[in-house]
């Protein structure tokens, strides 16, 4: 499902109005609960087990994402420099 997600390729392609994302609203929703009724009950339980413990431990996880967004902001600034001295230059 993963693999139809990310494909460039679809039944419908997405340039036509409507009918394009129609089938990614109806088929990848499908291929999530198929792929969520195959994990076996038990690793299932493990898993929110898991997450619910993590749950008051989320002090590294926003440090990583403020050292991401920060990084995307420095990207955006050093684009705009650079399309600012690029037109500038024209």
């Amino acid at each position: 499902m993963v693999g139809y997600a990310l494909s460039p390729i679809d039944l419908i392609p997405d340039f036509i109005p409507v009918l394009g994302y129609l089938d990614d609203l109806v088929l990848l929703p499908l291929g999530i609960l198929l792929a969520v009724q195959l994990i076996p009950a038990e690793m299932l339980a493990d898993a929110r087990r898991a997450a619910q413990q993590a749950n008051g431990n989320l002090a590294g996880g926003r440090v990583a994402a403020s050292v991401i967004v920060v990084l995307w902001a420095i990207g955006a600034l050093l684009m705009a420099v650079w399309l600012k001295r690029y037109f500038d230059a024209m």
